[in-house]
């Protein structure tokens, strides 16, 4: 699996900062740039998972409201950007390589137990879900126990060791600011990946990489190539 080795590169919502993000174009050129793994986001829209990061349409489409209020033929009917549509979840995962990695962020409510239901259609597929709202994270984990599973944090509030513990996880996602050399060594001791966002600065994942951390997410794919290094599992 992707998620299991070192000095991993993660196409943040595809290609964010080279193509509209969470948009099919996005994630075709993050796999082009020879990323490990994609991270995309997921609303739910009548009965379909819908990739797209936030809940409103405003920052990133030329529509307003709120997902869930829109009908599926008016979400598809708008520009995500450079005339890409909205994509379904089921369309991302029919055109990145079953050995590219796709990281699910559960950001919309209500969305653990459609993916739970359209990832067996995919078997093939290598996945890792996260998210924020760790009440439809643990949803998700009752649904599909096989499925890995990392807890998403972007503060360092109460015992997040003691959550990814609950999980059962190997992995934990954090944001940049968080991660300090004491934090992670205390992470790696408990068998922890520690996957760090957003990373757009070569430097600075290079740091990451050197303290233990497994994987970056990247706007900027293309910056991160001469980073990718050995392949070996961790």
């Amino acid at each position: 699996m992707p998620f299991d080795h070192n000095r991993l590169i993660i196409g943040h919502r595809g290609a964010a900062g080279l193509i509209p993000e969470n948009t099919l174009p996005s994630f075709i050129e993050a796999v082009r740039l020879g990323v490990d793994a994609v991270e995309l986001d997921v609303h739910l829209c009548e009965d379909r998972l819908c990739v797209i990061h936030d809940a409103d349409l405003a920052r990133t489409t030329n529509g307003r409201g709120k997902v869930w209020n829109q009908s599926l033929q008016n979400l598809r009917l708008l520009d995500a950007g450079d005339g890409a549509q909205i994509p379904f979840l089921e369309e991302v995962f029919d055109v990145i390589p079953v050995h590219i990695g796709i990281n699910v962020e559960l950001k919309g409510r209500d969305t653990a137990a459609p993916l739970a239901k359209m990832l067996r259609q995919y078997p093939a597929a290598q996945v890792l879900v996260s998210s924020f709202n760790h009440a439809e994270l643990e949803r998700f984990r009752e649904l599909a126990p096989d499925v890995p599973v990392a807890p998403l944090f972007d503060r360092w509030l109460g015992d997040p060791l003691a959550v990814a513990a609950k999980f059962c996880s190997r992995f934990i996602n954090l944001g940049a600011k968080l991660v300090t050399p004491q934090r992670c060594r205390m992470l790696l001791d408990a068998q922890l990946q520690i996957l760090v966002y957003t990373v757009n600065d070569p430097s600075l994942a290079s740091k990451l990489f050197a303290i233990g951390v497994s994987g970056i997410f990247t706007d900027y794919p293309d910056r991160m190539t001469d980073l990718r290094g050995d392949r070996s599992p961790d």
